[in-house]
């Protein structure tokens, strides 16, 4: 079975994400994006506009000696332009002193084969705002 445009579109997009080719992964989403980010911490909010959303994407990534890995546990289309991304989601400070280990997804509108629309959710929002303070 052949993997759903969308999927592969996000699955990309992702890829280019874990690599840190922030040019790349700019040619996958349209230039009003949003990315909505639970909780209340540093992250949180809503990103608006592709320069906001990839800023937000290098403070994840920063050289801040933390350790931060996010593994992919399932993509799932709807064949109507919303695919639900599902993962793993692990960070330990570089002085070990917060840590999480947790599900998490998005839930992602595609438009025009770019992603518009990113709706984070996680299993433990207090664990993700004591993290990221």
């Amino acid at each position: 079975m052949a993997e759903h445009p969308d999927c592969a579109l996000v699955r990309r997009a992702f890829e280019a994400f874990i690599r840190g080719d922030m040019d790349t992964l700019s040619t996958f989403m349209t230039s009003d994006v949003v990315h909505h980010v639970p909780g209340d911490n540093t992250m949180s909010g809503h990103h608006k506009g592709l320069e906001a959303c990839i800023r937000l994407y290098r403070q994840w990534g920063g050289p801040d000696g933390s350790s931060k890995a996010i593994e992919p546990e399932m993509l799932t289309a709807d064949g109507r332009g919303h695919v639900i991304f599902g993962y793993r989601y692990r960070a330990r400070s570089a002085d070990g002193s917060r840590s999480f280990d947790m599900k998490a997804a998005q839930f992602i509108t595609v438009i025009g084969g770019k992603i518009s629309d990113i709706d984070e959710c996680v299993e433990d929002i207090d664990a993700l705002n004591a993290y990221w303070r």
